[in-house]
């Protein structure tokens, strides 16, 4: 079985193509997933490059920014290319079946600019207790 799922966020803009003749929207992806940890606390990541197909593919790459935290479902596909000094280089790439936004466009994460003005707007008044009907 070949089957994969992660939790990262992306390192770059997703990148929005579409395919010539049938025109299918093809979004490429670069995601950053956190190891446990390295070595005396300090975390680790890795990176890795993931395709999106469809209609998915096209909402992926007009909701989602660098930075964006998401999850992803797929699997894995190997590849290979010759590169400028003629060596052969090999690639590991996901191939997204699913992405799920977990954070809305440009919220990076819980002290973002947005929820700190937030918490700021929120007006807090103290209730005498006897005001409490239960």
């Amino acid at each position: 079985m070949n089957k994969v799922q992660m939790v990262g966020r992306l390192t770059k803009d997703p990148i929005l193509t579409f395919s010539q003749g049938a025109g299918m929207a093809i979004t490429k992806l670069s995601v950053a997933v956190n190891r446990r940890f390295k070595k005396e606390g300090q975390p680790d990541a890795d990176f890795f490059n993931a395709t999106q197909f469809g209609k998915g593919a096209e909402a992926t790459a007009n909701y989602m920014t660098k930075g964006s935290l998401i999850s992803l479902s797929g699997s894995l596909q190997t590849g290979s290319y010759v590169n400028k000094e003629g060596n052969k280089v090999y690639t590991t790439d996901v191939i997204a079946d699913e992405v799920n936004f977990l954070e809305k466009k440009g919220e990076k994460t819980e002290n973002s600019q947005d929820s700190q003005r937030e918490n700021s707007l929120l007006h807090v008044e103290e209730v005498d207790s006897s005001d409490i009907p239960f």
